[in-house]
């Protein structure tokens, strides 16, 4: 233990004759330096990065009890959501959804590789014979409560994924 205490007690002093040196110098080829990352964007800038999503692309901003607000427009009810397409959706309540509510991926080309389920205010356990025909289509399943399906769907797509997500409003429990 002796050699980690004295090692301990050399830097600060170590620390101090660093700080003494002067710069190395610069060749050349390397004269200016590159700005710091904190320096050059502030916190602001890159919420609004976040924020500054291209035209084309949906992405959830709020969630109701009765619905969801997508690029600034409130929509009621249940919605499906495949890349960037939207469209109101017949299930009203996550027992409703079955393989034929989502008949529309048998025939979607490119395939999602991802179905995320919006389940309303708590997540639910899928039904096998609905599972079944989920993974027979070739996409992968996650189900959530919805507040946490419409985050998972805006990262994924923001990421350019494709993904598809089935949503019940997060005030519906069944």
């Amino acid at each position: 233990m002796a050699g980690g205490e004295r090692a301990v007690a050399t830097l600060p002093k170590l620390i101090r004759s660093l700080r003494k040196q002067p710069p190395k110098p610069k060749t050349a080829s390397y004269q200016q330096t590159l700005p710091s990352l904190r320096r050059a964007f502030s916190l602001y800038d890159q919420i609004n990065l976040i924020d500054n999503v291209p035209d084309d692309q949906l992405r959830f901003q709020r969630y109701t009890d009765t619905g969801f607000t997508v690029n600034g427009v409130e929509y009621e009810g249940s919605l499906l959501c495949v890349g960037n397409l939207l469209m109101s959706w017949a299930p009203k309540k996550f027992s409703e959804i079955t393989p034929d509510s989502l008949s529309i991926f048998k025939v979607v080309r490119p395939i999602p590789e991802i179905l995320i389920l919006g389940c309303g205010r708590n997540i639910e356990p899928v039904d096998p014979e609905l599972r079944r025909f989920i993974r027979s289509t070739g996409m992968k399943l996650e189900a959530l409560d919805s507040r946490n399906a419409i985050s998972t769907y805006n990262i994924l797509n923001e990421e350019s994924r494709i993904v598809a997500a089935a949503l019940v409003p997060y005030g519906v429990s069944s």
